[in-house]
């Protein structure tokens, strides 16, 4: 029995502790915010918070974060400035890659308020978007760091 604590709320999930974290946020517990992309951790659409680091969650033993604050993209506030400046700047297309693209700028934020231009690059690097909506995200993220005000 694994106890996992997601978005606030305690689980006792009954798997092996190798199985990734992210077939049990989808498949057992239902959460499907957090995507699948590639299985390997190269995509980032997997992308979850665990005690406020961004962690590809198909490469994250469930076993590995017992003890843990892990967040969703369901738990992340809809009033969360990422979330806002998204809406904002109008970044999705297909919308596939958002919720690990969100979860990921998010992470950053926490970490540096005001990331210089290459932060944001280099943080975001490895969070793939096949629609190609880098420039929007970008953007929605200086916004975000501007306290919503360009």
């Amino acid at each position: 029995m694994i106890h996992l604590e997601i978005n606030g709320k305690k689980y006792d999930v009954d798997v092996a502790e190798d199985v990734p974290l992210l077939w049990v946020i989808r498949e057992r517990l239902q959460m499907i915010g957090t995507k699948f992309g590639c299985g390997i951790g190269m995509c980032g659409s997997c992308t979850v918070h665990l005690d406020g680091k961004a962690v590809r969650s198909c490469q994250t033993p469930a076993g590995s974060a017992q003890g843990k604050k892990i967040i969703t993209i369901e738990g992340l506030p809809e009033s969360h400035p990422v979330k806002q400046a998204w809406v904002k700047e109008q970044v999705p297309q297909c919308g596939y890659c958002q919720p690990g693209q969100i979860m990921q700028a998010a992470a950053l934020l926490a970490e540096d308020p005001h990331p210089t231009e290459k932060k944001i690059v280099e943080h975001m690097n490895g969070n793939l978007c096949r629609c190609g909506t880098y420039v929007s995200i970008k953007s929605a993220i200086r916004l975000a760091s501007a306290g919503g005000k360009k």
